[in-house]
């Protein structure tokens, strides 16, 4: 009948290998070296682990941050599309300001031309004002140039359609009419009269 005795305990009697003692020093020595490598593993992985988790993070807000570029560029389509329904607005109801018998339409006209805009504001648009403004290049589109008594040289004085901005950015610049020198001289700022 063979020995049932497991090697754990022949080790710990001394009677591992035949016989031979054991070296407490070099095994203690082996499971250090083991220990280190299943560390250094355990770091690697805990690495590529954090690395993986970064990157997901990383692509989760790279795809967040291009659906809200393609739902802002969408948006913006749709409203360069209604900003000339707003300019007709704004013309009817000049046109129907100076009729008496329009008071009720006019009134009807303005509501709607309020909502419109309160929705418009709602996605990032507002209104920009030009008329007493410097000539800004980024913000205006000079559609002509007039000469202006007592305004200085390249300020706004007109204002032929409204300028618009889309969550701080020109969606559209302003058309304007720019003061000039009263003797009509342009000096070269490349503005041409219309």
């Amino acid at each position: 009948m063979t020995d049932s005795r497991d090697s754990s305990d022949d080790w710990a009697s001394g009677s591992a290998g035949g016989g031979t003692a054991p070296d407490p020093e070099g095994d203690l020595a082996r499971l250090r070296e083991a220990l280190e490598a299943k560390s250094r593993e355990a770091d690697a992985a805990r690495d590529r682990y954090m690395r993986t988790v970064a990157e997901f993070d990383n692509a989760r807000k790279r795809a967040v941050r291009e659906r809200e570029e393609l739902i802002r560029g969408a948006n913006e389509g749709l409203i360069r599309e209604l900003l000339p329904v707003l300019d007709n607005l704004e013309r009817a109801l000049q046109a129907a300001r100076d009729d008496a018998g329009a008071a009720a339409v006019t009134a009807g006209v303005e509501l709607i031309q309020r909502e419109l805009l309160r929705v418009l504001e709602k996605f990032g648009v507002t209104a920009f004002t030009s008329v007493g403004t410097p000539f800004d290049p980024e913000r205006h589109e000079a559609v002509a140039r007039v000469p202006a008594a007592g305004r200085p040289e390249m300020t706004v004085v007109g204002e032929t359609a409204r300028g618009y901005l889309l969550n701080g950015r020109v969606l559209r610049p302003a058309m304007v009419t720019v003061a000039m020198n009263a003797d009509g001289d342009t000096g070269g700022s490349g503005v041409v009269d219309a």
